[in-house]
């Protein structure tokens, strides 16, 4: 039997990918994009003025041709080269899209690579640089998803990475599965399949009835070499999803109190003098 890979279902205001996972990606507002841009520029621009400061004080002594082939390379380097180095390098995040908060990804939230940064610089030569931004700040008005044209031909948007951190309630142990997960041997789950459920739970509302029954058949499924015994027959698998869950944060709290208590009396230990020796007056 072969397994199809599901194609990404979209959210208001993230990606659900083939694993069930929801990619917290929105959108950058078309305000924070042209921060970003004004900041790359005027960088850009700062090295560009340098590099010909630095050409010009080498006193060097070079015909028309060359130095239009040096002026040309300057140009290149500062308009493709760089942008491209940069945001491969950084994984989409400049110095201007540090300072605005935003990163580049590809259409399915993963990072981007070295043929989405060269189409974004490339393009960019004409929509930023010989349009003064003008196209690219009407394409992104104009584009649901605040994409210029190097972002519609490279598959890549403006993603927010620096938002207020989304409230996530713990999950909630199910009263008639709460006896058997008590009891139950949960092994150690993947960090993958532990954030797909996590964040499945988080997100079951949002997502299409039939898209929320797949996935939560699917993470149910994968999630029942790791229990045993298995849940009582006819459990629903989100409310088998959610007991592991609620389980698993029951006992770590415990383990975690414990460790905590025992260096609490560790550290009194340590503190006391040796035996014998009085405590000196305080």
């Amino acid at each position: 039997m072969t397994a199809t890979t599901p194609r990404p279902t979209q959210l208001q205001d993230g990606v659900v990918i083939g694993e069930g996972v929801v990619l917290d990606s929105r959108p950058a507002s078309v305000a924070s994009r042209l921060l970003a841009a004004i900041v790359d520029l005027v960088a850009l621009l700062v090295l560009a003025i340098l590099a010909l400061l630095v050409l010009e004080n080498l006193s060097l002594r070079l015909d028309e041709y060359t130095s239009r082939i040096l002026l040309i390379v300057v140009l290149v380097t500062v308009t493709v080269v760089l942008p491209t180095t940069v945001e491969t390098l950084t994984r989409g995040r400049s110095l201007g899209k540090l300072v605005a908060g935003v990163r580049i990804v590809r259409d399915d939230g993963g990072p981007i690579v070295f043929r989405q940064a060269f189409v974004r610089a490339l393009t960019g030569v004409v929509e930023l640089w010989l349009t003064f931004g003008s196209v690219a700040v009407i394409c992104s008005i104009s584009h649901p998803r605040g994409k210029r044209i190097g972002d519609v031909l490279a598959g890549s948007y403006a993603s927010r990475v620096r938002t207020a951190a989304p409230v996530r309630n713990p999950a909630v142990m199910p009263p008639q599965l709460a006896g058997w997960a008590a009891h139950a041997d949960v092994a150690r789950l993947p960090d993958g399949l532990a954030l797909a459920i996590r964040q499945f739970l988080g997100r079951a509302g949002l997502l299409h009835p039939g898209s929320r029954a797949e996935l939560g058949t699917r993470l149910a499924g994968d999630l029942r070499p790791y229990v045993s015994p298995p849940p009582p027959a006819g459990t629903h698998p989100e409310a088998f999803l959610s007991a592991v869950l609620a389980e698993r944060g029951r006992r770590e709290t415990v383990v975690e109190l414990e460790r905590v208590r025992r260096e609490q009396a560790e550290s009194v230990l340590l503190r006391r003098l040796p035996h014998g020796v009085p405590d000196p007056d305080v």
